[in-house]
Formats: C-alpha cells, structure tokens, sequence
C-alpha cells in the first residue's frame, strides 16, 4: 500500500465511506472541514469546524433529503460559504467560542497500558487532576497496544494513553484501518532502556548480537525505531541478523525469564523490574541513544475534539497539568506511591521509585544516579513526528511518497499544547521544529528525504 500526503484527514475519512454526494451529516460537516479557510491543526480551528458542523445540522436536522439537496446544488466547498450568506456564522462562531467552558461530556474512559511512561494520564486519576478540571475520568489498565489501539478505533475509549508513533500510524492507515488522530501532548521523554539476560553478561557489543532475539512493545513504538537504530549503526541488519517480537510490556520479564527473548527494549518499570528479580542487567539507557526522545502520549481521535471541544480542553488541561506536575523531582516518590497500586501498575512502589527518581541498581553491581532517567515534558515538537515518520519509512512501514511535514503537523497538535501551557502559567517553546542529535549525527526536520537516503542500512 502507498501512503501519500493526506491532504484535510476528513477527506480521507469520508471518502473510504461514502460517496462525493452523499449527503450524510457527518459528509456534510465533512465537507465543510474542507474548506481551506479552516485551519485544523489549531485548537481554534477545530472548534470553528465544530461549531459550522452543529450549525449545519441545526439548518438541516435529520433531513438527508435536504442535505443531499444543498449538496448537489452548492458543493461542498463553498457550503460555509452559503450558509454565511443566510446564516450570521462569523458571529454564532464567535459568540460560541467566547463561551466555552463547562465539559460536554464529563464520564470519560481513558485506557493506558500499565507503564511509568503512562505516569501523568495515571496519577491525575488519584491525584485528582481530572476533578480539578470538571471531569470524572477513568483510567482503564489495557494489556498492551493492539488492543489499546482496537478498542480507542472502535469507541470503547474517549481518548489514551498511545505511543508516539501510534496516531501518525492510524492516520495513515499503517497497520489498522484509517482514521484521523491527534496528539496534543507528549506523557513522557527518555524512559526507556535496553536489557539483557544475564546470561549475556559478555555480549555488552551490539556487534556480538547476531542471532539473538529481542522484544519491543509494538510495531509502531519508539522502542522499535530506537533499537533498529541502535544495532543498524553497529552493522546490524535488524530484519536479517536479529529476531524483534511484538511483546506486551507486563510480558517482558517472563519471557526473559523463560530464555524466549535474549533482550529487549521496553519501557520501565519492566527493566527495572528485570534487576530487581535478579534476571537482567541494564545495557543502555535509551537517552543516551537520544537525549529527550518521546516515547508516549496523550492521543484521541479527531472526531473527539471536533465534536466535544470543552471536554478536549478540560482533559487537555488535566493532561498538560499533571504532566508538569510529574516533571518536578520532588514529587516523584509521592507520585510512585500513587499509581504502585494493582488497580495501577502493580508494582512495587521501590520499584517505580527507582525508575521516577533515577536512582537504580544495574544489574551489574553499581547504583545509578540519572535523575532524568525519565521525564515528563507535555509539548509535540512536530520535528519528532517527522523523524519518526522517516523510521517508518526507513524500515518499509509506509511507501511511496510521504508528506513528512503534512502528517506531522495534522497530527502533532503543538499549537494547542502551547496554548494550555501558557494558560496554565508553564513556559512553552515558540517554535515546533528543532534539529535533535541521535548517537552523535543531526537530525534536521527539514531535509527528512535525505535523512532517509543517507542510510545505509535500510529495508530495500
């Protein structure tokens, strides 16, 4: 399959679904999201769009007679148009968004896999960080990322808990049908790490893994693209000379354990967890790969926003605030016994202590101390999307030509993250791009075809 600029994702939606003159309620708001004059990479275009789409169905109520009417007759790209010219929208829109607030939706259902990267979306459960901002969300344990995945598609949750390549993925349609998605905000950076089984204790050399096995959490993770990364720059071809499985975080440890996997990269607690029961060492912190990588996020489908814009931003806010809240050293410990418990991460709380505070045992007899070992920093610099897209299309996850900075930034919602930092009272950055250092070579977002290309090891 060849995946190609996106253009408007309503577009894509709509047209997998229906015909060009449907008439359907959610082609008509659809059409109206096309028009160009809507910018939907802004909180205040979704909120535009969503305030057109509830004018359109008040005009049109249940009528797909008169929907499909107006259709035919107008088009859809100049459907805002007509309805201005009858209708006062500049001044419904503007009086509708001056008066945002309370939530639409209050019970919400937010999945997240049992990790500390989930850290933020779990503590403001307990903490309560979702009831400061009018919600009564709950955090639902999730085995893994499929299904994290499946049931966010299907409806079962409001929004989740993702890995950062994830809603690039679904946009595009990588590995699942496609669907818009949004990730307004990062949960963590750093965080991840590289361990053995002991019984590898003389392999510390990339270069010595051939033929070994190791395990990631999902295709479409950091922890995947970080890895391939890893051995490819030792020589390593890591579809011909290693073995990479798909295994849920909460399997990590027993797999080691039972000799099925000689290693993996995995988010925390699981590394550290290998230590702790005295079956795996720490090879290497994923920060020293990259400084500052993301690996999780905040992420909904687009439909979420457009359709509950009060509610997206009261959960934004909760999100963004518990973020910062987590990223401060001297709540750590605090926070460690808050999300311990088996409703949580099911973990011993010196366990998660040890991740959050980046004090740690290595498995190799030395006490660590990395108080970033993991971080908390809530904005999507859109230049990571671009860098992760240029891994999926390094290693043959998507074909053809690829709208790097298209998808990206209709993804990535930086702007709105800036937003609720700065309304919040949090310094944001002022711009979406920068250029990242990876294993010593730069990373430049506006060159990503030639990053690709300056691979030597890469899928044919």
């Amino acid at each position: 399959m060849t995946f190609k600029s996106l253009g408007n994702p309503f577009s894509s939606k709509t047209d997998l679904r229906h015909g060009a003159d449907c008439g359907c309620g959610g082609c008509v708001t659809a059409a109206v999201a096309r028009d160009d004059r809507i910018d939907l990479t802004t909180s205040e275009g979704i909120m535009e769009r969503a305030v057109e789409s509830a004018i359109v169905r008040s005009v049109f109520g249940q009528s797909d007679v008169g929907r499909r009417s107006f259709m035919g007759m107008m088009g859809g790209s100049t459907m805002a148009a007509a309805l201005a010219s009858v209708f006062p929208l500049n001044e419904a829109k503007a009086a509708i968004m001056d008066n945002l607030g309370t939530p639409e939706k209050t019970d919400l259902n937010i999945g997240f896999v049992p990790i500390t990267c989930a850290t933020p979306i779990i503590m403001a459960e307990p903490l309560g960080f979702y009831s400061r901002y009018g919600l009564n969300a709950s955090v639902i344990k999730t085995a893994g990322w499929a299904v994290a995945r499946d049931k966010s598609l299907a409806g079962e949750y409001d929004a989740s808990h993702m890995l950062t390549p994830m809603p690039l993925a679904m946009t595009l349609g990588a590995g699942s049908v496609a669907e818009p998605y949004i990730m307004p905000a990062v949960e963590n950076i750093n965080g991840q790490a590289i361990v053995l089984s002991n019984e590898h204790l003389d392999k510390r050399d990339p270069k010595m893994w051939k033929g070994m096995t190791f395990g990631v959490p999902f295709e479409y993770s950091m922890h995947n693209f970080l890895l391939r990364y890893y051995v490819a720059e030792f020589g390593l071809d890591p579809d011909v000379d290693i073995q990479i499985r798909v295994v849920p975080p909460p399997e990590m440890v027993a797999n080691l354990r039972a000799g099925n996997l000689d290693g993996y990269l995995s988010p925390d607690p699981f590394n550290q967890r290998a230590v702790y029961e005295g079956i795996g060492f720490i090879h290497i912190l994923t920060k020293e790969i990259w400084e500052g990588h993301p690996c999780c996020a905040f992420a909904a489908p687009l439909s979420f926003a457009t359709e509950l814009p009060n509610t997206y931003g009261a959960l934004l806010k909760s999100i963004v605030d518990a973020t910062q809240y987590a990223s401060k050293a001297e709540n750590r410990k605090e926070i460690s016994e808050a999300i311990a418990p088996t409703n949580y991460l099911n973990q011993p709380v010196t366990v998660i202590e040890q991740v959050l505070t980046g004090t740690y045992a290595d498995g190799l007899g030395e006490v660590k101390q990395v108080p970033d070992r993991i971080d908390f920093d809530p904005f999507p610099w859109q230049s990571m999307g671009v860098w992760i897209l240029t891994q999926m299309k390094r290693w043959g996850y998507i074909e053809g030509d690829v709208d790097y900075k298209g998808v990206a930034e209709q993804v990535y919602l930086a702007a709105d993250c800036r937003k609720v930092m700065e309304d919040l009272g949090y310094q944001a950055p002022a711009e979406n791009y920068k250029s990242h250092m990876i294993m010593g070579k730069t990373f430049d977002p506006a060159e990503p075809a030639a990053y690709v290309d300056s691979f030597a090891t890469k899928k044919a």
